[in-house]
């Protein structure tokens, strides 16, 4: 069966539930999905005077290839592109200014550092995002930044995330799509705390002063993103998901859910519904976490389906901002992307090829039977050859056969560093 025939066979298949597949695929063209350019150099960054990575970040494995330079990271990225359907985004840390050679600490970073970026997008037709790079820093080594009890520790990096939405605000100037700028910080204890109150004050004057510093919204978008634990920060995370959220929601700021950094049994997928009752917008890390926030490739999962379908259900393909974070240094880094990326993408038409409305009546009229029988009969459906003509007609490989080029562009790039 070609690809054409097998759309045809999909397309009356899921049209007898009433669902426009064609629809689908122009409506899967405009989302978005900002990928983190940090898988392709395992979180290095290009600083002159570059620190051991931090803050509770590991990056395990030595699979030959890991991009060196700018240059080297952009082209990486531009083949993972190439075999990923739709126009998407790409995410930035502070760490991956262009200084010249020259060493400039991170509170003095300015939009001229990112020139080459924000050139690399407009000739691909990208936008960026961006995040303050506050871990793998002196200034960061016992734990503490936004909440330091030294005022000049914590100065510092109160300048480093103004700085950080200046630049921010000159991605969506320079491109014309508002850049989403995500802060995080390693935060926190390892052992139990005997005030967890007192650094949460500093943490919120903290970011009251970063966002005072007045920044026009229709070129720069405001999140904070929470944690549960990490390495070194076991008992305690001054920035928890409450204090984020609470915070969020009285400063009209994103709320950004991170899908590893939550405990095991807590799902995103069923955050998100109550949290847009309260909020216009949020964001999302999408990550796979395996017992602890250990960053994998995204897989195509329950739970990345079910985040997709609260997504979709909900009409929120436009209030939700869906960006990824995972790195692994044991696979060619290349077929990270491409793996994770496709998956965030399949997950987004399963949703889209799910009769939603009727689930959500069946729901209603307490016919559990029918609803249960559905939701899984549902995950049978040819979705598979409709995923291969999406592909086919944005013009990447179908099925598997991304794998050679991904080979190919090891041996003629990869094998050479």
């Amino acid at each position: 069966m070609t690809v054409q025939e097998g759309y045809q066979y999909a397309k009356k298949a899921y049209e007898k539930w009433g669902i426009n597949v064609d629809e689908v695929l122009n409506k899967l063209k405009q989302v978005p999905i900002s990928i983190h350019c940090w898988q392709g150099d395992d979180v290095g960054g290009f600083e002159v005077n570059a620190s051991e990575l931090s803050g509770g970040i590991d990056v395990t494995g030595n699979y030959p290839g890991k991009a060196r330079t700018p240059e080297e990271l952009r082209q990486d990225l531009e083949k993972a592109l190439s075999l990923i359907p739709g126009k998407h985004r790409v995410n930035l840390h502070a760490i991956y200014a262009e200084t010249g050679g020259e060493a400039v600490d991170r509170d003095q970073l300015e939009p001229k550092h990112f020139e080459n970026w924000v050139k690399w997008a407009k000739d691909n037709g990208l936008g960026l995002d961006f995040n303050p790079t506050v871990f793998s820093h002196p200034k960061a080594e016992d734990g503490l930044t936004l909440s330091h009890p030294d005022p000049e520790i914590r100065e510092f990096w109160i300048n480093h995330c103004i700085a950080s939405r200046k630049i921010g605000e000159y991605f969506g100037k320079e491109l014309g799509s508002a850049c989403l700028t995500n802060i995080w910080v390693p935060d926190g204890y390892k052992d139990v705390p005997s005030d967890r109150l007192t650094p949460r004050i500093r943490l919120k004057d903290s970011l009251d002063r970063i966002f005072a510093e007045e920044i026009e919204e229709a070129y720069n978008i405001d999140a904070v993103e929470s944690k549960l634990f990490g390495i070194g920060s076991e008992s305690y995370v001054v920035g928890s998901h409450e204090f984020y959220l609470g915070y969020a929601l009285k400063n009209n700021k994103l709320c950004l859910l991170d899908t590893g950094h939550y405990h095991p049994t807590e799902t995103v997928s069923n955050k998100i519904s109550a949290m847009l009752l309260y909020s216009d917008k949020l964001a999302l890390h999408v990550s796979r976490p395996v017992r602890w926030d250990s960053d994998h490739v995204v897989t195509l999962d329950d739970e990345l389906r079910e985040i997709a379908l609260e997504i979709v259900r909900n009409d929120a393909l436009d209030k939700v901002m869906i960006g990824l974070d995972f790195f692994d240094a044991s696979i060619n880094r290349v077929a990270a992307w491409t793996i994770g990326t496709r998956n965030m993408i399949k997950a987004l038409l399963y949703a889209m090829l799910v009769p939603n409305d009727h689930l959500k009546k069946l729901q209603e009229e307490g016919n559990f039977t029918d609803r249960l029988a559905l939701i899984e009969e549902f995950k049978t459906y040819p979705f598979g050859a409709v995923w291969d003509y999406y592909c086919d007609q944005m013009g990447v490989p179908v099925k598997e056969g991304w794998m050679e080029d991904v080979k190919a562009y090891e041996q003629s790039a990869l094998a050479n560093r």
